[in-house]
């Protein structure tokens, strides 16, 4: 069978975008598995599959797998490659439409300088959210990766994540800490981990390892993990710009109950079709 896909990416992190009917059958997960390899199939961070419209006024349904087969809640960087696309269709009224996802309605905006925002929601500090074992809510845990202990955050954007601060991304051990915090027993269902430096007051860098992928170029919801957690450390303005390795993105998030938005730019690679088993 040939399946047609579109190649994007937001700051090297990259996604297929494959179509299906409404209650079409999505890829399994070894077929996934398979497509994301970089030598053998498509190559991908994750793959983002959209679906008909489930809901008055939204303009797409979609769902997200990362490399390894596994679906996740959310995507910052492939719901802004998703909203690019759809604004190319034709689908954006005055600049602007609404997705839905399993994490909730994503709101989005993009502009002729080919970036793209997406409302994020409010953020959830709650351990439960994530879900993350904890006595209770704080503003920072202490966790025990083998020898060390760790000093974290975590908060969810729709999907889980641990920050961590550093001194130098450029020194951050995030091949060994990041499995580690990924697959740690008091994340039952994984977690991502950021590793974030703070520059000043409103710019950070950041390196991500995302579960079911590894480290990313850039991570969109990471990046609103680290403002949301260096916010409530209380050493963050409400705008801040994040350097991640892929380049840059823009985060605005003025405080509790409030949405959550993040901007970049987000591209077409190219179109094609594969032929999976």
């Amino acid at each position: 069978m040939r399946i047609a896909f579109t190649k994007m990416h937001g700051l090297g992190n990259d996604f297929a975008l494959f179509e299906t009917a409404a209650g079409g059958a999505p890829l399994s997960g070894a077929q996934l598995r398979r497509l994301a390899d970089r030598h053998t199939g498509i190559g991908f961070d994750q793959a983002l599959i959209l679906e008909p419209p489930r809901q008055p006024e939204t303009a797409v349904f979609y769902r997200i797998f990362n490399a390894d087969g596994m679906e996740v809640e959310q995507c910052g960087n492939g719901a802004r490659c998703i909203a690019a696309l759809l604004a190319l269709r034709g689908l954006a009224r005055e600049g602007g439409l609404t997705m839905d996802s399993p994490a909730g309605l994503v709101r989005a905006r993009t502009d002729t300088g080919g970036c793209v925002s997406v409302e994020m929601g409010p953020v959830c500090f709650a351990p439960a959210a994530l879900p993350f074992e904890a006595a209770a809510e704080a503003d920072q845990y202490r966790l025990d990766v083998g020898t060390e202990t760790l000093e974290i955050g975590a908060v969810s954007i729709g999907n889980p994540h641990a920050v961590l601060a550093v001194h130098s991304i450029d020194a951050a051990p995030v091949a060994r800490l990041g499995p580690a915090i990924e697959g740690h027993v008091r994340f039952p269902r994984r977690v991502n981990a950021g590793f974030m430096q703070i520059v000043d007051r409103s710019h950070i860098r950041l390196r991500v390892h995302e579960r079911g992928v590894g480290e990313t170029l850039a991570c969109g919801t990471g990046a609103c993990a680290a403002v949301a957690v260096g916010r409530r450390w209380g050493l963050l303005e409400p705008m801040v710009t994040v350097s991640t390795r892929g380049g840059e993105l823009r985060v605005s998030w003025t405080g509790p109950r409030e949405s959550i938005w993040l901007t970049g730019p987000a591209q077409i690679v190219f179109e094609g079709e594969i032929e999976i088993s």
